[in-house]
């Protein structure tokens, strides 16, 4: 009986989201004025309703709700169901609010293609909760599998882009002569942020993956590095016109990047062909900061800000060179059990920084705050705020992630149990158990195949193992 009402829900909210596509708003653009994007009227409370629910929809509910399907949790289901139905009420509020009007936007666009992608990723749920197996459907079972963690996987970046249009369009912004610099700022921005959370992926559950892979972490970084720069260095200027501005520096920025890159790549090899640590990556962080740091601005904000923004991409790198070279002295880990150093979450933490830094410091952006009183201290203290917010979730899901992959490691000495005192709020564990859980390390993110789901639940995860 659980078992059909949990599929009659499913279908439900299946049926109810599909008519989401078919009932678009005609947003009245009669009062925005000729050459803006928005109205002057303020944003009204429906539309603040619409932002904050979507945004905790999918920048927390479905984070969560991906992480707990990756580990096979019974929680996943209730939690993405959960999320979809506060994904469609906060769709139809966007498109019943008053106040502020919006011309056409890349927001308003993207918003239907985001929810025909969870349409598709509910069905694909369904179909997998239905247990079908036999004939074609146990033939086509495997794809969908792949397909809804594709999916579910690709969720996370694609809401982020979209609360990127959301932010863009509530202020009309990134119009005209506008568009260039803006792409600029959020692309190069949230790939800073995107580095970061790899960087805190690999520090906290990836090390048995990249031994698989017998590669240093250097060498993808050296890899990536090499290829931007080449982007770079072809499409920051327009080539056959002359060169204005800032063109020669961005381009000579890209320059630098490929060739340390490629040097990067050569150094991440060892005489034996084994992997090894090397500074490049940092270092090439830390140019680039310098770079910025005196990079020219029309607005004298915008300056002070882009010379923070420069300091702590120095920061970054240069705590990166630290770490590989004196804290971990080339290895892979600080300590036999894979704990990390308090020091190495410095270099990610300075790059979440530095991408929201670079997110929030686009011309039209510094001439609001600056019109609005705001000081750089004040606005740099803010954006540092954010930065520890998304730092702290990525490491909860991080948590939530490993606890429910551990194997279950019982101690081999009862009274030993008793008496080991704990420390960070785990037991400390053999060798053997160390290797043990290094084995499950990113298995559920590297794989969507098929397995029995884990009994836990978040209610038990105070549990030292999963039984």
């Amino acid at each position: 009986m659980a078992t059909f009402n949990t599929r009659g829900s499913l279908v439900a909210l299946l049926i109810a989201a599909s008519s989401t596509l078919s009932l678009a708003h005609e947003h009245h653009e009669d009062e925005i004025p000729e050459g803006e994007g928005i109205s002057a009227e303020p944003i009204d409370a429906i539309l603040w309703i619409h932002i904050l629910m979507q945004m905790f929809t999918f920048g927390i509910i479905f984070p969560t709700g991906m992480v707990l399907g990756i580990v096979k949790n019974r929680w996943h289901v209730p939690v993405q169901v959960a999320g979809t139905a506060l994904a469609i009420v906060g769709y139809f509020l966007g498109h019943m609010h008053k106040g502020r009007q919006f011309g056409p936007t890349a927001h308003a666009s993207f918003a239907n293609w985001l929810m025909l992608m969870l349409l598709v990723q509910v069905g694909l749920g369904i179909f997998l909760r239905l247990h079908l197996t036999k004939g074609f459907y146990g033939k086509v079972r495997r794809f969908v599998v792949i397909g809804h963690g594709v999916l579910g996987k690709a969720m996370p970046v694609v809401s982020w882009v979209q609360m990127i249009f959301g932010g863009i369009a509530s202020l009309g912004y990134c119009r005209g002569d506008h568009l260039g610099q803006c792409l600029a700022h959020f692309i190069m921005g949230s790939a800073f942020i995107g580095y970061a959370i790899i960087m805190t992926i690999m520090l906290l559950v990836g090390q048995a993956w990249l031994r698989r892979t017998g590669r240093s972490q250097e060498f993808f970084d050296s890899v990536v590095i090499a290829a931007w720069g080449c982007v770079n260095t072809f499409t920051e200027h327009r080539w056959g016109k002359a060169w204005v501005e800032n063109d020669i520096e961005h381009t000579t920025m890209g320059v630098i990047w490929w060739c340390a890159g490629l040097t990067g790549v050569w150094l991440s090899r060892r005489q034996d062909g084994g992997p090894k640590r090397n500074f490049i990556p940092g270092m090439v962080i830390a140019i680039t900061g310098w770079g910025m740091s005196a990079h020219p601005q029309h607005v004298p904000l915008s300056s002070m800000i882009h010379t923070v923004f420069g300091y702590t991409l120095m920061a970054a790198g240069f705590a990166r060179i630290i770490e590989i070279s004196f804290v971990l002295r080339d290895q892979a880990t600080a300590s036999d059990d894979g704990e990390p150093n308090s020091f190495q979450y410095l270099p990610p933490f300075f790059l979440y920084a530095a991408g929201f830094l670079f997110l929030s410091a686009t011309e039209e952006q510094m001439k609001f705050v600056s019109e609005a009183g705001v000081t750089h201290v004040g606005y740099v203290l803010v954006i540092y705020s954010f930065a520890f917010i998304l730092f702290l979730f990525t490491n909860m899901l991080l948590h939530l992630y490993s606890v429910n992959v551990a194997p279950p490691t019982p101690p081999k000495d009862t009274e030993q149990a008793t008496r080991l005192p704990r420390m960070n709020g785990h037991r400390p564990t053999d060798s053997r158990q160390i290797r043990d859980a290094e084995e499950f390390e990113l298995e559920g993110l590297m794989s969507d195949d098929e397995g029995p789901e884990s009994p836990s639940t978040l209610g038990r995860n105070n549990h030292k193992t999963v039984e």
